[in-house]
Parts: structure tokens; sequence; C-alpha cells
């Protein structure tokens, strides 16, 4: 959610910086603006509306100078403005300042800042923060005005600040909202994700709460915000810039929903062996202390909540172990019981989720253990976590989640036959067969894609529709959850609803009439027979039915108005392979009714803020 880029070096600040900027918008933003020192003073340039609107103003009248800061913002405070972009202004004009997160007191700093004479321009909270830093710098030194400005705040922040009084440097720091700091030859930078920086560098560090970074074309000064120096070596990231590029698809989504086999493999890889299942000295030696009465509780939120769902019938029905799945969001104010005997597994893609990150930090309060899930190595939640499984799928870029999703639920394949082996829940047998079918999965979704022709067909013949339900039971009522997410995600012209088929007749059968698309997962399971009542249910109302159902089954055709076919499997392993045609089928259609797919409105990458 929101991005920020801060630059110094010998490259020419405002391409560096809208080049870095272009490499967030993934993010999701409504404005966009930049700050340039140019050796006399700092210039500002904002536009409301996508980063190619002030592209195109900064053509039209260049700005230059080695030292900048950009932000692409994504609208809390004050609707999407011009004046609301950031950067942010101080009154003397010799500050400027971009923030990412929510401060929680903006107001009350507001009024006494007002009551001090100062004049603010836009409704955000994020003026508060540089008009505050003015404040102080009238008796202080500026990075001590700086360091005693966050100390008053309350909230989530990133910040970055460039002064004119101090052009030789860059001031970030971070609290609740992920800052990384690359360092390049000659030239550094701030960011608030990774691929910001890429194009210059891949030696990064990550900044923890409450810290903050000095940069110069030296490299980067990290202290505590008391003044402690803090010594971290920075850390290589594995993947380059040619990563995070669409590679000749349409669209980041539909690139990343092809690269699921591959990302699969990377989850397995050096974890999964013809007779065992091999973690991390630090995971494996975690997972061994957990106790006989342990408990978990899974936590994430929209896709990963989704995953974590899939993840409770794993682990209660195959390793025998009582799990909670909590919406991260609501996590908190539930009053839930943790102890020593808890364990909290947190899955997110970015490991900056803020829910899930304030949900850690409680359960560690609690005394509970932290199991994290994770794509992004040293991310605030892998740090906090006694014990990460990292999902190793590479950046993913849309909005919509797609190959984080299909990792994550192939990371609880793993964690749930480890610790059903670990617990003596599973019987030899089924640890054989289940091992060949966890080896056989990147296979049978490379196997799921070839399908996209007939998906493509279905999800043509149904886009004009408004509304959608999706209907699953068991491992894949999750799925029909995530099926419809993904739909309304990027498809807003649409609205779409996914329940447990059994469900249907307490209210949602109400709503159908003739020619309403239900879309339901009909693949292999012991409660195979009762989705085709559900279906033949909604076939009464004269509803179209959309079946997702397993190869070889022709029965099926009777009952439905279109077929996509998958490869068939277990039903452990079934909600990674039959989330293939749900993807697909939401991409095609939101294709099909022109919609923006990759950045779709009022939506975010990482939600950093509550």
């Amino acid at each position: 959610m929101c991005g920020i880029v801060g630059y110094i070096g010998k490259a020419p600040v405002v391409s560096t910086v809208l080049d870095s900027l272009s490499r967030l918008e993934y993010r999701g933003y409504d404005s966009a603006g930049i700050a340039v020192f140019n050796g006399r003073g700092i210039q500002v340039r904002k536009r409301a509306g996508k980063l190619k609107e002030l592209a195109s103003s900064l053509k039209r009248q260049p700005l230059e100078g080695r030292l900048g800061v950009g932000h692409t913002r994504w609208a809390t405070h004050g609707e999407p403005s011009e004046l609301n972009a950031h950067p942010h202004r101080d009154c003397t004009g010799e500050l400027a300042l971009v923030h990412n997160g929510i401060i929680e007191n903006y107001a009350e700093l507001k009024s006494e800042l007002l009551g001090r004479g100062h004049r603010f321009r836009s409704q955000t909270d994020t003026e508060v923060i540089v008009h505050l830093i003015e404040e102080h710098a009238k008796q202080l030194p500026l990075p001590e005005a700086f360091r005693r400005a966050l100390k008053e705040l309350r909230g989530s922040y990133a910040v970055c600040l460039i002064a004119a009084s101090d052009p030789s440097r860059l001031y970030g720091a971070r609290c609740g909202s992920p800052l990384i700091v690359g360092l390049g030859r000659g030239e550094t930078l701030l960011a608030s994700d990774v691929p910001a920086v890429l194009s210059r560098t891949r030696r990064v560090l990550y900044l923890n709460d409450q810290e903050i970074a000095e940069i110069s074309v030296e490299g980067a000064r990290v202290t505590t915000l008391e003044g402690k120096p803090v010594v971290r070596k920075p850390v290589v990231v594995d993947w380059d810039v040619a990563s995070a590029q669409k590679d000749g698809h349409a669209h980041f989504m539909l690139k990343e929903i092809h690269e699921q086999p591959a990302a699969i493999e990377q989850t397995l890889t050096g974890r999964l062996g013809h007779a065992q299942i091999t973690f991390d000295r630090r995971t494996s030696a975690f997972l061994k202390e957990l106790s006989r009465t342990e408990r978990l509780i899974i936590l994430g939120c929209g896709t990963a909540y989704h995953a974590g769902l899939v993840g409770e019938y794993m682990l209660e029905e195959v390793a025998r172990l009582p799990v909670d799945v909590d919406l991260a969001s609501e996590f908190r104010y539930r009053g839930a019981m943790l102890d020593r005997d808890t364990t909290v597994v947190a899955i997110t893609q970015s490991g900056e989720t803020a829910d899930t990150l304030a949900g850690v930090k409680l359960a560690k309060e609690h005394g509970a253990k932290v199991l994290a899930i994770c794509n992004v190595m040293g991310s605030s939640i892998a740090r906090q976590a006694d014990a990460v499984l990292y999902t190793h799928a590479g950046p993913e870029i849309a909005v919509a989640s797609t190959k984080a999703y299909t990792s994550q639920l192939t990371a609880l394949c793993l964690l749930t036959l480890a610790l059903g082996k670990l617990r003596g829940a599973i019987p030899a047998a089924q640890w054989r067969r289940h091992l060949a079918g966890l080896q056989a999965v990147p296979g049978l979704v490379r196997n799921a894609l070839r399908a996209e022709p007939a998906i493509k067909q279905a999800a043509r013949r149904y886009a004009s529709a408004r509304n959608f339900y999706y209907l699953g039971r068991r491992y894949n009522y999750p799925s029909a959850l995530e099926g419809a997410l993904k739909l309304k995600e990027i498809c807003p012209l649409i609205h779409a609803e996914g329940y447990a088929a059994g469900e249907m007749k307490h209210g949602p059968i109400s709503l159908i009439r003739p020619g309403w698309p239900v879309v339901f997962l009909a693949t292999g399971s012991p409660v195979y027979e009762k989705i085709v009542s559900n279906i033949e249910e909604v076939r009464a109302r004269k509803g179209a039915c959309i079946v997702i159902a397993s190869e070889g089954d022709r029965a099926i055709r009777r009952h439905a108005d279109a077929v996509i076919s998958v490869p068939k499997t277990e039903e452990f392993f079934s909600p990674i392979v039959n989330a293939v045609p749900l993807q697909l089928f939401a991409y095609h259609v939101a294709r099909a009714n022109k919609c923006d797919i990759d950045q779709p409105p009022n939506l975010a990458k990482s939600v950093t803020v509550e």
C-alpha cells in the first residue's frame, strides 16, 4: 500500500525515482509526487491519478537534481487529489516528506501546531509529521528534530525526509510499515519494497520498527529511535529485476498464474525427499518441541486466510491437531486464550501485512510461539517469528494473489505431513501415498494450465453476468471463497460470493434466477455425491452451473452447463490444482470486461495499515 522511493547518487534523480516508483505500481495508488533538491532549494511536483500523469508533467517542465524522494499514494485521510498527494512540505518549504501508514494522533498534533502558527495545505495526517519536524528544528539539529518528532507519533509509519539545509543525505524511519535501504555503488536508496531498488542494486538492508536510516552516497547509518547504533549485514536478494517483468504476458497476473508449477517446485525444493520431509534446522527444532497438547491458531488476511482455512482441514484430519483459523484483523479483538501450548501460524505473502503483524506481536506478548509461512526473507513477520517456512515463490506483482496462494497451500501440505509423522498420526501407507502425491503436484498444476482455452471460452460465455456464486465442500469450501474473491478483486463490475455448498438452502438459494452463474468445485472427494445434489438444486431453479470436475468424470456433464476438467488427484491436494481454473476464469472474465487486472481500483498489494 503506497510506494516510497528516496535516492541520492550520481544518476538523474527524476528518472531514477520514476523508474523505481513504476516498479511499485502493483501496490495500488491514486496519486503520485516527487520532491527534488536542485542545488538551490526543494521543488515539488504532484499529480492525481497514475504515475504517467506525473511523468508527463515532468517532461513538460523538467526538474533536475541528484537528491530526491518520490511517492505513490493510496488515500486514507483526505480524498485522492493533487493537494493531498505526497510529498508534503513544511511552512518554510525547506523540508519535504513522504509517508506510508496512519498517524492515529494526528488531529491533536495538528491542533497544537495550528496554535503555534503552522499553516496546513492538505487534509492528510502525513502533513502533521513534516510540520512537527519543523517545529522541533527551531531548537534542535535536524537529525535530533526528526527523532524527537517520531517519538510523538502514535500509529504506523514509514517516512523519508529531505532537507534543503542538508543536501548530502536523506532520512528514513519505520514503525509498523516497511522500509528498506538499497546499497549501490556511489548511490543509496530508500524504498518501501525490494522491486523498487533492483534495477540499481540487490544489496538490501531491512529496517526494524523504531529504527532510523541516515543515507548518503557512501551508504547508510542505522540507529534506533534512541540513537543507539545498529549493526546489520545487508541481504543479497536472490531474484533480479527480470523476475518482476511481464515476460511477454499481457498482465502480471497471467504471468504469475503460469509461474505456479515452478513456484510450487521452489517451495518443495530441498524439503521433499522420497521418504522424508526436511526443514531447516531452526524450523525442525521448533516442530519437534511442540507439546502433545499443542493447539494451532492460523492467522491470515484475504487470500492468506483462505489458505489457512484449507490448512485447518489438512492439519486436523491428517496431523490430528486442533486448529482455529482467524482473520488477522479480528484476532486481537476476540480475547483468544494464548499460552506456551499455543502456536500461531501467520500466513502472509509480504511479511508486512499490518493486521497479521499485530497478531504476531500479541501472540508473543502472551507467551505463544509463532511459525510464519512467508514469501519475503527479512520481512517484519519473518523476523518476529520463532521459525519460518519460506515459500520461495519469487516476486508477486499483481494485486490479486495467485502463485503466493498455491505456494502457501504447498507449504501447509509440507507442514501437515511433517507434523503428522512426528506425532505418529499418519499410517505408513498413507505417508508414502501423500509424499508421492505431493511430488506430482507441480506436474498436475502444469497440466491444469492446459485447460486455459476451455476456461477462456466459458469465461467469455458468462462475462456479461453481474452476480456469481461459488460453491464447494470440505477442502474445497475455502476454494470457493478464494474463487469468488479473485473475481471480485479484478473485475469490480461483478459481485461474487463463495459459500459452503450445504449452506445454499439456508438463504443464498433464494436469489437464484434463470441464468445466474454458479461455479461448483466438484472434483473427487468423499462428498462428491452431495455436491452433485447441490448442483441439481441450482439447476432446478434454472441457474447456470459451471462445474470444475476431475478428468474422466463424464457423468458430471449431464448436470452442468459448462465443465472445466482438471487432473485427478487426492482431495488433500485438490485445492492447489483447483486454484488454477478459478484464477484463469476470473482473469478471462475480467479481461472480457476490459478491467484493470493488475491494479484494480481501491486495492493495494500489501496492506500495511489497519
